[in-house]
């Protein structure tokens, strides 16, 4: 099989050669020639320019081999084409005008994506050029919720207070916003599509901070609809959770053919929670890349025996960190092969 057809395979629950395997934030500052591009050029800039977010999302797979790669660019930049300006500093994104009222969220648009966001699916038609089944490409969304919070939070959060108050005290403006969201990221996945993606991941990173009540009523509703979308056009669709193992349950039931899975969670329990309907991906820490390659292949074959061969896709439970070796991010890419 080529890398291609294994990682398309392993979504599905189909038999492979080995399992695939390739990590989230794979094209990033561990790597020297990003920092080297990043030199050049500020990160929203790379992420609107596509040919240099396609030479950064081909960077890890020319160095590694993983069997998937996932574009170059950010969750946050449909928020930005709904009309709330978002720039990046040292502290991570910011949002001018952050959601706070019914106002605000009657103001923001439901984009065309090919009119509005041309620069990611030009990304991922040069990116498909490029691979020639070297990999199967990845494209990505960030689901309602988590994009809906940093939209009411303006930027990142620890406590995530804002939204949650708004959420609680405000449902129905709450909703509004996740459905416009819905409604924005679900055409911007199917575009993805048309335009070379192979597969799709749903980041939902911060929806592990509400409690299941909470998660299946603002949540799981937008994950579907999302997720729907992606499905009908016949590739498959991964969902990530940051923290899933109090609302795994729910998340399996949202329509994902692979569910990403987090280092909280051994991955048979995850198999005994969701059943056998679903593939999933993960699960090795982050962190262990900081240690040792000989550390690294070790918690990589424990994810691997722990999930078993059918339907799994191997992966970090977040995404690579900064400091991590070469060697290290090598040794988990080798440890399937």
């Amino acid at each position: 099989m080529d890398s291609a057809q294994r990682f398309l395979a392993a979504c599905r629950r189909q038999p492979v050669d080995r399992t695939p395997v390739w990590m989230m934030r794979q094209a990033g500052r561990y790597l020297p020639e990003y920092r080297a591009l990043r030199e050049t050029v500020d990160f929203l800039t790379l992420c609107k320019t596509p040919e240099l977010a396609a030479k950064a999302s081909l960077q890890p797979i020319d160095r590694f081999g993983m069997d998937a790669c996932i574009i170059f660019s950010d969750i946050l930049i449909p928020i930005e084409a709904m009309g709330l300006p978002v720039s990046f500093g040292d502290d991570g994104p910011q949002i001018e005008r952050p959601v706070a009222q019914a106002s605000d969220v009657a103001a923001l648009r439901v984009p065309d994506p090919v009119q509005a966001m041309p620069a990611v699916l030009e990304t991922l038609r040069l990116v498909k050029r490029a691979l020639l089944n070297r990999a199967a490409l990845i494209g990505f969304v960030g689901a309602p919720f988590t994009l809906a919070s940093y939209a009411v939070e303006g930027g990142g959060s620890r406590s995530f207070a804002r939204t949650k108050t708004l959420l609680y005290t405000q449902p129905r403006v709450f909703h509004e916003l996740l459905s416009k969201i819905a409604d924005t990221v679900a055409a911007l996945a199917v575009a993805q599509v048309a335009a070379g993606a192979q597969a799709l991941q749903v980041f939902d990173t911060w929806a592990g901070e509400l409690d299941p009540r909470a998660f299946e009523r603002f949540a799981l509703p937008y994950q579907r609809q999302v997720l729907e979308a992606i499905r009908g056009t016949g590739v498959p669709a991964i969902l990530y959770v940051n923290g899933c193992a109090g609302v795994l349950e729910l998340m399996a039931s949202a329509g994902a053919d692979v569910l990403s899975i987090d280092w909280r969670l051994d991955l048979s329990a995850a198999r005994a929670l969701t059943g056998s309907g679903v593939a999933l991906q993960g699960n090795v820490d982050p962190a262990v890349l900081l240690t040792t390659p000989q550390l690294v292949t070790e918690a990589a074959f424990a994810a691997l025996e722990s999930a078993g061969p059918l339907g799994h896709i191997l992966n970090l439970g977040h995404g690579v960190l900064p400091q991590t070796p070469l060697a290290c991010a090598q040794a988990f890419v080798d440890a399937p092969k």
